[in-house]
């Protein structure tokens, strides 16, 4: 059975940093790419970055490129997605996806206020 389960959300101020983390199991999680995707409030679901199963090649949206990175560990079987100088617009629900699936996560709430 996939399993999929962020954490690491929470609130923070403007400018400060958060590392999410998406622990997976139930898959063979080395084979596959992985993604992060966020819901804002009011806006549908959008991708914020991608990472190939190997990390070779990672990509990001325009507006979190330079902030955010994503890595993975394929021994521990965790997705990560480390980002820094948070902004109130970053504020949203971070999904951990398996890429080109309908596997997701259930989700974990970042909050970027003063």
């Amino acid at each position: 059975q996939v399993q999929l389960v962020e954490s690491g959300g929470g609130l923070v101020q403007p400018g400060g940093s958060l590392r999410l983390s998406c622990a997976a199991s139930g898959f063979h999680f080395a084979s596959l790419d992985m993604s992060w995707y966020r819901q804002r409030p009011g806006k549908q679901r959008e991708n914020v970055a991608d990472i190939t199963r190997d990390s070779r090649s990672k990509s990001y949206s325009s507006s979190v490129k330079g902030r955010f990175n994503v890595s993975r560990d394929n021994v521990q079987n965790t997705l990560s997605l480390q980002m820094n100088n948070l902004k109130p617009e970053d504020t949203a629900v971070y999904y951990c996806h398996i890429s080109g699936t309908d596997y997701w996560g259930r989700g974990t709430q970042v909050t970027v206020s003063s």
